[in-house]
This record gives C-alpha cells, sequence and structure tokens, in this order.
C-alpha cells in the first residue's frame, strides 16, 4: 500500500496539535477535531466518517505531526479517475467549507428557499423566529436546519421540541434522521422511566441535553416549573397557533392559556432561541397573533403593523410565504408537486337507505320538538345530530352510535351541553384533538345520567332508535351503500393510474368498515402479487385514534416498509385513516391521493388532509384529491355549499387557505335547524348557495361575506407583511458558496452511477424517472454488497433503486451526498484510491493520470489539492470556539511546472470533462507524472497562496452571512469580534493528472509542440 502520509516535524517544532492538523497515531493518520485539548486529543480517521471518531491521549500514546505523501507515479488511471476521486472526497466531507457549519454532516439537502429562515436567524444575536410558511413546504426542515446550524456553532448548547404527543416520535425520528441530533422523549409514558433513572433531586432535564416533549404534559404545575428552571436554550414549538389564547371561554381557552402561561415563561429569558412553527399563525382574531408575537418580542404586541417602522421590526422575526411565492422565486428548486387535482364523485342513496334517512330525520324533529324545557331540548338536538352524522357516515357508524350513550347527555347546563355537542359531533375551528376525536358522539338517550328525567327517552323512543340500529345492519355493504361503493371505484381507478390513496373517515367505526370492504373487493379472488403467491395483491390498512401515537407509526410501517423477513412492501397500497393522520405526520414518501370519504364539517381538516401527501418530498408533480358525496342528502349538501366549496373558490382565487370564520358554526346550526326541525329544503340557485330570502340564506351569504373580506385581508397582510428580509441573489449566493464547496446534486447523481458501473454494477431505467436509476448490486465488490444489506436491509428490493429526490422509501436510495448508501460508496471510492493493494478493477478513481485529448491545446497539469481551514467562531458569550473546515479545488497550469501559466477556477473544472482521444503509453506516462511530481515543491507557494485567498472567501462568507441586522431602534445585530479564519498546515495534493494534446503526423501535437 502507497503510505497516504511520512511523519513530519511541525513548522515551529512544536508538540501541539492545533484543529485542523494532519498526525500519526495507531499505526494511521488522524486529522483533529475540535473540542480537543493538549491532553485528550479527538481524531477523525483520514478519509473517515463521525462513527470512526477516537480520543487519544498524547501523554500515554504516541502521536506526531504527520504529511500527505504524495502520489505514486505508478498509480495511473483514466479519463474519470479525478472527477470520481474529486467527488468521493467532496461527499465524504464532514467538515465543510462554505457558510454553514452543520450542512456537510444532515442527511437531507435543503432546497435554497429553506435556507431563507436560517440566513434570518444567523442575522439575530438571540433566535426569535416565526416560521408560517404554507402546508408541505417543510418548516420541520427549515426549523431543523436551524437547530443543527446553532448546536454546530456552540450558540445553543441543548434542544427542546414542544409538540403535541401523537407527533413527538415523528419529530424524534425526523431530528434522528435528517439532522444527526439524538433527542429524549418527553410523555406521560416515558416520565416514570426518566424519573427512575436519575439520581435524587436531580432533574430529568438538562440544559445541555436535547428532547422532545409533549406540551400538553409539561404545562402542568406537577412540572412546568422544574422544565423552566433547566430547560436547554433553543425551542422549537410546533403547531404554535395552539398555544395562544383570546378572550373566549370554554375549556379550549384554558388549555391554550395554559400553554400560553409555560411559553412566556421561556420567552421571558432573552438568552432563549426561540422558533415558533405553524401554517395558520394568524386565525382571523387579532388578540391571538400578537400574542404569539409577543413572545418573539415584547413590542410586536403593540406596535402598529402598519407603519414602516412596524413592519421593518415585524420582517426580522417572520417569515411567511405561499407556494405561489417560493415557486415565483426558486423555480427550478421548489420541491413540490405542482398541481393538486381535485374533483368531487357524487352517487345516490339506494331507497333502502334513504327511507331510513327519512326516519332518522323524522324521528330527530319529533325528539327535540317535543322536548321539555331549553337543556332537554339541546341534548336531544345534539343526541339527534350526532344519529345524522352518522348515517351521512356508515351504517357502520349508526349502529355504534345507536348503541352508545350521548356524551352530551351529561350536562348540566344549555351552555355546557353547546360545548360538549360542538366538540363531539362537529369539527370546530379550534379543536386541537384530532387524534382523539374519532370516536361515535353516542345517540343513546339511557337512564343513569345526572340529570336522567331531563334527558331520557322513554321506552318506545328506545326501541325505535335499537330497530333502526338494526336496519343500518342490513345496509351494509356495497349493494345498498353506495357511498362504498362508488368509494370502491374511485379507488381503483386511482390505483390503475398508479396512485397510492388515503381514505379519510370521520369515525373509527366507519374507517374500520371501509377497510375490511375495501380489502375484499380489491384482494377479491385471492390472487397473490407476482412472484409471492401468499401475499394480497393490494394492501390495505386502518389507523385510527384507538391507535396509541406509537402504534399508528408501526402500522403505517407494516403497509410501507419490508416486514420483518425482508419481504419488500406491495407497490399497491391503500391506508385508510381518521383524522387522527391529519395533522403532522408525513405520508408523502409512500402516497400521492387523498379520498375525503367523510365530509369534514370545517374546511381546514380538509386541507391538513390533503396537505399529508401535498407537501416538500412528494416525488410525484400532481397529486389527486377526490371528494366524495351524496347527490340527493341534504345533509352534505348543505357541507358542501355553506363551507367546503367556498373555501375552494376562496384558495383557488387567492392562493390562501383562510380558515373558516368563527360564524360558520351559528350557520351551520341555523341551516341545519331549518332542515330537520322545520323540513326547510335547501333552494339552490346557479353557484349552489341558498336563497338568499330564507333566514339560512341570508345567514350564508353574511358568513360568505365575511369569508370573502378576512381571505383579501389576509392577502393584503401576506402581501404586506412578505418575507423581504432576505433577498433572492442574497440566498442564491450562499447556495453557491455551499454547492462549490460540497457539490452539486448534478454531480452525486453521476458519481454515483459512474462509480458503481465501474465496480460491475449493471444500471437500468427507474419508470418515471429520467434522472434516477436501478442498479443491480450482485457483482459489486463484497464490502460494498455488505453495506448495501447493512443499510437497506437483508431482503431490499432488487435491482436497487436510486431516486432523483431529496428522500427515497425504505430499502431504496435518494440521490443525495448525505444518503447513507450514496456515502458508502464514495468512502469505498476514495479509500481504494488510497490502497494500491486492492484488486485494480475495485479502484476506479486514481491519484494520477495522463490523457491524450482535443480538450487542450498545450500540455496541462490538473491537480486535485485539499485545504483545511481552522475557524474561530465567536458565540453569543463571547468565547471563540474552535471548528474545522476541509475543501477540495481543482488548480490546472499550462505548459511547465517551471513557468506555469495557471488557469481560471471554471476552465480547471471543464478538464473533468475531457475524453481521451488515444491510448498513452503507460512508460512515458510514468516519466510524465515522476517530472511533474518531482516539481511539486516549486508549484507549493502558489497552492498556499491559494489556500489564503479561500481562507479569506470563506471569512468574507462568514461575515455576510451574521452580517449586523438593525432594527427599527437603530440597535445592530450580532458583533462577530474575533471571527477568523486560518489555513491549517501545508495544502494535499491528492491528485496529478496530465493532458496532452493530440500528435498529427509529422511528430508534433496539433499546436506544433513537439511530442
Amino acid at each position: 500500500m502507497t503510505p497516504p502520509t511520512t511523519a513530519a516535524p511541525a513548522r515551529d517544532g512544536s508538540r501541539e496539535f492545533a484543529v485542523g492538523s494532519l498526525v500519526h497515531a495507531r499505526g494511521r493518520e488522524w486529522v483533529v477535531l475540535p473540542d480537543s485539548t493538549p491532553e485528550l486529543l479527538v481524531l477523525r480517521p483520514l478519509g473517515g466518517t463521525d462513527d470512526d471518531i477516537a480520543g487519544v491521549l498524547p501523554a500515554l500514546e504516541t502521536v506526531e505531526h504527520a504529511r500527505f505523501a504524495p502520489p505514486s507515479p505508478s498509480d495511473l488511471g483514466d479519463q474519470a479517475a479525478a472527477g470520481l476521486l474529486r467527488s468521493a472526497l467532496r461527499i465524504g466531507f464532514r467538515s465543510s467549507a462554505g457558510p454553514f457549519r452543520s450542512l456537510a454532516g444532515i442527511s437531507v439537502e435543503p432546497r435554497p428557499y429553506q435556507l431563507v429562515p436560517l440566513l434570518m436567524a444567523l442575522r439575530q444575536e438571540t433566535v426569535r423566529l416565526l416560521i408560517a410558511d404554507d402546508v408541505g413546504i417543510g418548516k420541520t426542515v427549515e426549523s431543523g436546519l436551524i437547530a443543527a446550524e446553532l448546536l454546530a456553532q456552540g450558540d445553543a448548547r441543548g434542544l427542546v421540541v414542544l409538540c403535541s404527543p401523537a407527533l413527538a416520535e415523528q419529530w424524534r425520528a425526523e431530528l434522528r434522521g435528517k439532522f444527526g441530533i439524538d433527542a429524549e422523549l418527553v410523555l406521560a409514558s416515558t416520565i416514570g422511566r426518566l424519573e427512575r433513572g436519575r439520581l435524587y433531586g436531580q432533574s430529568v432535564f438538562r440544559p445541555d441535553r436535547n428532547y422532545v416533549v409533549s406540551t400538553d404534559f409539561i404545562k402542568s404545575p406537577r412540572h412546568r416549573d422544574d422544565f423552566i428552571k433547566n430547560c436547554p436554550d433553543l425551542v422549537i414549538v410546533d403547531e404554535a397557533h395552539t398555544c395562544v389564547a383570546d378572550t373566549g371561554q370554554g375549556g379550549a381557552r384554558q388549555q391554550r392559556q395554559q400553554r400560553y402561561t409555560l411559553l412566556r415563561a421561556l420567552a421571558d429569558d432573552p438568552n432563549r432561541h426561540l422558533l415558533l412553527v405553524t401554517a395558520t399563525p394568524h386565525s382571523g382574531k387579532e388578540e391571538p397573533f400578537r400574542n404569539l408575537l409577543g413572545l418573539l418580542d415584547e413590542r410586536l404586541e403593540t406596535i402598529s403593523l402598519d407603519r414602516q417602522a412596524g413592519r421593518d421590526l415585524l420582517a426580522q422575526h417572520f417569515v411567511q410565504r405561499r407556494r405561489a411565492d417560493i415557486r415565483d422565486d426558486f423555480r427550478e428548486d421548489a420541491n413540490f408537486p405542482s398541481d393538486r387535482k381535485s374533483r368531487e364523485d357524487d352517487y345516490t342513496l339506494h331507497p333502502d337507505y334513504r327511507r331510513l334517512l327519512e326516519e332518522v330525520l323524522s324521528y330527530a324533529r319529533e325528539t327535540v320538538r317535543s322536548a321539555d324545557g331549553a337543556l332537554q331540548q339541546r341534548i336531544r338536538w345534539w343526541s339527534a345530530l350526532a344519529l345524522l352524522r352518522a348515517l351521512g357516515s356508515s351504517p357502520a357508524a349508526v349502529r355504534k352510535t345507536l348503541h352508545t350513550r350521548a356524551g352530551v347527555q351529561d350536562a348540566d347546563s344549555v351552555t355546557e351541553a353547546d360545548a360538549i355537542g360542538s366538540r363531539t359531533v362537529t369539527d370546530p375551528a379550534d379543536d386541537e384533538a384530532a387524534e382523539s376525536a374519532d370516536a361515535v358522539p353516542g345517540a343513546l338517550l339511557a337512564p343513569g345520567a345526572a340529570v336522567p328525567d331531563v334527558a331520557a327517552l322513554d321506552e318506545e323512543d328506545r326501541a325505535r332508535l335499537l330497530a333502526m340500529a338494526e336496519r343500518a345492519e342490513a345496509l351494509k355493504g356495497p349493494a345498498k351503500d353506495r357511498k362504498l361503493k362508488q368509494l370502491i371505484d374511485t379507488v381503483k381507478e386511482l390505483l390503475a393510474e398508479g396512485y397510492n390513496p388515503i381514505v379519510f373517515c370521520r369515525f373509527i367505526s366507519t374507517a374500520e368498515y371501509v377497510k375490511e370492504h375495501l380489502d375484499a373487493a380489491l384482494n377479491k379472488g385471492g390472487k397473490g402479487r407476482k412472484g409471492a403467491p401468499g401475499k394480497k395483491a393490494y394492501a390495505v390498512e386502518a389507523v385510527t385514534g384507538e391507535l396509541s401515537p406509537d402504534q399508528r407509526i408501526a402500522r403505517i410501517a407494516a403497509l410501507t416498509e419490508e416486514d420483518e423477513e425482508g419481504e419488500a412492501p406491495p407497490e399497491r397500497r391503500v391506508l385508510v385513516a381518521t383524522d387522527c393522520l391529519s395533522e403532522g405526520v408525513n405520508l408523502q414518501e409512500s402516497f400521492d391521493a387523498v379520498v375525503h370519504y367523510d365530509l369534514a364539517w370545517n374546511p381546514t381538516r380538509h386541507e391538513q388532509r390533503e396537505g399529508r401527501v401535498d407537501r416538500f418530498g412528494q416525488r410525484r408533480d400532481v397529486v389527486k384529491a377526490v371528494t366524495l358525496y351524496g347527490s340527493d342528502n341534504a345533509i352534505d349538501g348543505i357541507v358542501l355549499d355553506v363551507l367546503l366549496r367556498k373555501h375552494a373558490r376562496i384558495r383557488k382565487a387567492t392562493g390562501i387557505s383562510v380558515p373558516v370564520p368563527d360564524s360558520s358554526e351559528n350557520v351551520m346550526q341555523a341551516v341545519l335547524e331549518g332542515l330537520i326541525l322545520r323540513g326547510e329544503r335547501p333552494q339552490y340557485e346557479q353557484e349552489g348557495l341558498f336563497a338568499v330570502e330564507s333566514p339560512a340564506g341570508r345567514q350564508t351569504a353574511e358568513l360568505h361575506e365575511a369569508w370573502q373580506s378576512a381571505a383579501e385581508r389576509e392577502k393584503a397582510s401576506r402581501s404586506r407583511y412578505a418575507q423581504n428580509a432576505i433577498k433572492r441573489d442574497e440566498v442564491a449566493q450562499e447556495v453557491a458558496e455551499v454547492r462549490a464547496s460540497l457539490g452539486t446534486g448534478e454531480e452525486v447523481r453521476r458519481f454515483t452511477r459512474h462509480a458503481l458501473t465501474a465496480l460491475r454494477g449493471v444500471p437500468g431505467t427507474l419508470p418515471g424517472e429520467p434522472d434516477g436509476f436501478t442498479m443491480n448490486s450482485e457483482a459489486l465488490p463484497a464490502p460494498l454488497r455488505d453495506a448495501f444489506v447493512t443499510l437497506l436491509g437483508p431482503r431490499h428490493p432488487r435491482p436497487v433503486a436510486f431516486h432523483d429526490a431529496p428522500t427515497a422509501p425504505r430499502g431504496e436510495v435518494a440521490l443525495t451526498r448525505t444518503d447513507p448508501v450514496v456515502a458508502s460508496v464514495a468512502r469505498f471510492v476514495l479509500d481504494a484510491a488510497l490502497d494500491d493493494r486492492i484488486e485494480q478493477w475495485q479502484r476506479p478513481a486514481r491519484r494520477c493520470g495522463v490523457v491524450r485529448t482535443t480538450a487542450v491545446a498545450k500540455r496541462t497539469t490538473l491537480l486535485l489539492v485539499r485545504y483545511r481551514f481552522q475557524l474561530s467562531l465567536p458565540g453569543r458569550d463571547g468565547v471563540l470556539r474552535q471548528q474545522l473546515a476541509e475543501d477540495a479545488r481543482l488548480l490546472a497550469f499550462r505548459g511547465s511546472a517551471a513557468n506555469p501559466d495557471w488557469l481560471p477556477e471554471d476552465e480547471a473544472v471543464a478538464l473533468l470533462e475531457a475524453r481521451a482521444a488515444q491510448n498513452t503509453d503507460r512508460a512515458f506516462a510514468q516519466d510524465r507524472i515522476e517530472g511533474i511530481l518531482g516539481s511539486l515543491e516549486s508549484l507549493m507557494p502558489t497552492l498556499e497562496e491559494r489556500g489564503e485567498q479561500l481562507a479569506a472567501r470563506l471569512l468574507d462568507s462568514h461575515r455576510r452571512v451574521r452580517g449586523a441586522f438593525r432594527d427599527v431602534r437603530g440597535a445592530t445585530g450580532p458583533a462577530r469580534r474575533g471571527l477568523r479564519v486560518d489555513v491549517q498546515g501545508r495544502p494535499d495534493v491528492l491528485g496529478v493528472y496530465h493532458y496532452l494534446p493530440v500528435p498529427v503526423l509529422d511528430g508534433t501535437t496539433t499546436n506544433g509542440e513537439a511530442r
């Protein structure tokens, strides 16, 4: 093996080892990392990863300064050798140059628009941001980028994510999988274990650790004070709009007030970083919005946002963008679907189903009218409405509802009855517990209530209800349930088009019923999957609120990932779910269509459902959404015309999803009362609205007018408060710096395909992805095959699919530099290039090469040079923290080494595309390389000068992204006194490649030079 380094004394003769210096210990070469001290060196092997980091005690072990050895003249490669080695080196960097310290070590390739919040954060001494981008743009990635960067720089010691308990596991997985941040879950189900594991008197929390915490659990007085006292200095608040309240009443407000009290206490620490994340910061009410802004800067609670001073202050802390905004500014990098195609599929009720609906309406009318007193009337009203909603959902929901005691029966007052009924029967806009609101509300008014004489029905009415339940049971199945039949047809159509849909239902019993019948219809005849006779052709699963958050994730994984035996999941799959999955859960990697089986009585819920697939990381360019409704079901007509269609028209006209005004619930009540109590049938006009002459029509028109006004105000405010602190050109400049250091997606694609093909992999096409490919890995070198099995699973799909996308399904590969499979290929190629004992066919990259080509008119030499830099980054506390940065650059010169004519960098990079036009005699090539290697020392001053230029450029980029940010009071942003970048050690010449013009018949080259 050619030794990659040789022992060398330090330039000043000292025994100290600076960050970034090269040392020899334990028989190999290492790079000194930050956190090293004279007593303990933290080292990473040359070409290794963070998993190989080790600690070495110089007092006990021999540690010497080392110098990278030059290439061997005999280690000659072909025309592609230089490009492969350069790409392998750059992909392997985990401490790259460029303005950001964390990007080289994370497992997601952020799109340029996702860097905007990061740039805003770096211009604040203490980060206070409200990230309010639209659903699906990637707010989790944006907040994760900020967290990773602050932790990497040392400006934050620890992290807390406050979120719903249903999303806690997902947040932990996102932090670990994409950003390399390990976090502890703090939930009601884990606190016992955590408390048992602590020392007496010690807190569960430590300021230098990372946690994902249930907001509702930690807001309780028992844990809140301890949490506030020991909370880490970086806090991310998910769904932050649920943590502020207005002056309204009810249990939801109390819950929000407790959350707000918690956040207010955290925000009162002026040194705490705070990131608020929500797609709906403004619900149409000014007070909660201002309370939210006040957590960032107390002045934002009262300052006029109509004045320039107020808007300037807001611009420092607030970023809110629609998809259209991003497409306008970052057309080529908006990595989410270009279109969402929506349609309505209608059906008519079977005569038996229609008769049952009429009977239920008649029953509801009679029982409510005959009620004795206001409380009894409201209890019976909500009970009847629950029954009607269940009947519109499914026969299974009807039967379950009629056998379940009504929760509203426990009310002691009209106000309490309306609160319980609204929460359990409708889908109120302030309902933050969708994951637990899918149980049927119950319609059975039985003895045993708090006030039984007020609520209970007599035996005759109870018998009538139970008879309805039996009639509903007879309606099960597609023969008489035409809604179910229409769903089966719709799902079959979507599957035939290549879509994998999610079917959303309102109730648990409906979801289970739909799952059972869909499974039977799709797998009718028992035909198995191709190559798997015992497996179903279509996988169908149901996920409801009966499952815990962990069980939901496991159920989805069983549907979309390989099983315990390594069996790949079916390509065609259907997920049936309740609204427990309508928020926060990312399903875009495995599903690309949504079917609304049950109409939500809140348009925001539909938007949330569709947002599970129409979001960042979705590989389909067009996703689909289908809404089912009964054309002769009056209640469906009311929901469609009062709420859903108006919401769709506003969204289409303005590009904004505006929450329905609070008055919508009153309007729905009025319209439903007209239908149920007075038998009024809505009279549809041309656009489907109710006749304005009727009371319900007037209320509907007033609602729509208020809604439209709210939409116009929201559109105007978004325009007024649009993100303008960071301009597109600024982002483009930093993206260029990042790509210059880390490479581009195109480079990763070309490297991966070329390297695997050179290593005897067999490439193939990937249907629907022109820039993706498949690779048969059976003939790859054994270490790579083993890596594939370890990373993808023992029975991963074959051939392996490589997707040109930021993410990939389990068992497949995303063509990004941080994908584990891509990184393993790069490391193998780099290690093989440094080890000449490996079989030659397993070494596609070489450190030397001589190429005769028409791409040059004069002999030209290309050098692949690695630089290491020591960064001194000042923190908020004024302490300088040492960081390591690595860079690989191509330098080229024409002519001889004694009199070099250095080329611009872009011309040097262009040499990687040069193709050999003739073969070159090996002895001649070795002689040429020996001559150049003998002259390397004379070239070193130029290489070192280029290193100083790169250091100055790196320093400038760090100053630029952390530039002073001036607020309305004239105060400047983060001071960066002491920021330094120093070249560490001599440049490492990793590769030498010589390009010669093609000779002509008279013994000279094409430009007249002697051969």
